[in-house]
């Protein structure tokens, strides 16, 4: 079977070169924004939790020195709050963003099967040439996916664009995994504010990063220790960081 010569519609590009763009147009409309190697919404309560935990570890270093304890605490109460809307919001509207990403390109594709049939043939007769079908089966498996353009459409969107519709997730759904995360978290480090003002927000933040770092490292098989070490470092040196530069700070705005 001969191929014909590349069309306007590849705008001069082969149409090898024009299923590469188009699987890296797919990747770029289907990225998850917190990862595709778990659930969303567990990828996003982790996150979440991690990040509550560093601006309230951040809060509990640098309040002490400006306010008495109890402000301080309240303080981080109303922070935490606010906190945990924003991140519930912002994980919904990211979701809800991708999705909408999502439904131009299956639109773009839709447009495109109902007006460059002949382009979609020549696309579709390279995918199955590379997957090893010739001859009159190509012929044959060609014709009865062209007969359905509901059909075409979703071989197109999964073979073209490498796109797999059933694997992404309501953005209400991560934005509860948010929800969560951000919730445990708080929950965790002003608990441990309020029983030990000295060491127990510290210590439960980190037990709050090393639990979503776990978690994240079982979903993704990443190695927890190595993960765990590069998360607590991380937190250690923000928090060192913060502590050092409170004094030089305090002394140049006298």
């Amino acid at each position: 079977m001969t191929l014909p010569p590349p069309s306007e519609h590849f705008q001069g590009k082969t149409v090898v070169e024009h299923l590469k763009e188009a699987r890296t147009r797919g990747a770029i409309a289907s990225a998850e924004i917190h990862g595709t190697e778990m659930p969303g919404h567990i990828s996003s309560g982790a996150d979440a939790g991690k990040e509550m935990a560093i601006v309230l570890l951040i809060l509990w270093v640098v309040l002490p020195h400006f306010l008495t304890l109890q402000k301080a605490w309240l303080l981080m109460v109303l922070f935490a709050t606010g906190w945990v809307i924003w991140k519930t919001a912002r994980s919904a509207m990211l979701g809800w963003a991708r999705i909408e990403r999502l439904h131009r390109v299956i639109e773009e594709e839709r447009w495109e099967i109902e007006h460059h049939r002949a382009q979609e043939r020549e696309e579709l007769t390279e995918m199955y040439l590379a997957k090893g079908l010739t001859g009159k089966l190509l012929e044959e498996v060609i014709e009865v996916l062209m007969a359905d353009d509901n059909r075409l459409l979703r071989i197109m969107l999964e073979e073209e664009l490498g796109l797999m519709l059933e694997a992404y997730e309501h953005p209400l759904k991560q934005a509860f995994g948010a929800l969560c995360g951000s919730l445990i978290s708080a929950a965790l480090c002003l608990l441990g504010f309020w029983s030990h003002p000295t060491f127990g927000l510290p210590l439960l933040a980190a037990l709050a990063v090393i639990l979503c770092t776990v978690i994240s490292a079982k979903l993704e098989r990443n190695r927890a220790w190595n993960s765990i070490i590069w998360n607590l470092s991380v937190f250690c040196l923000t928090a060192g960081a913060v502590y050092f530069l409170i004094p030089l700070l305090a002394n140049t705005l006298k």
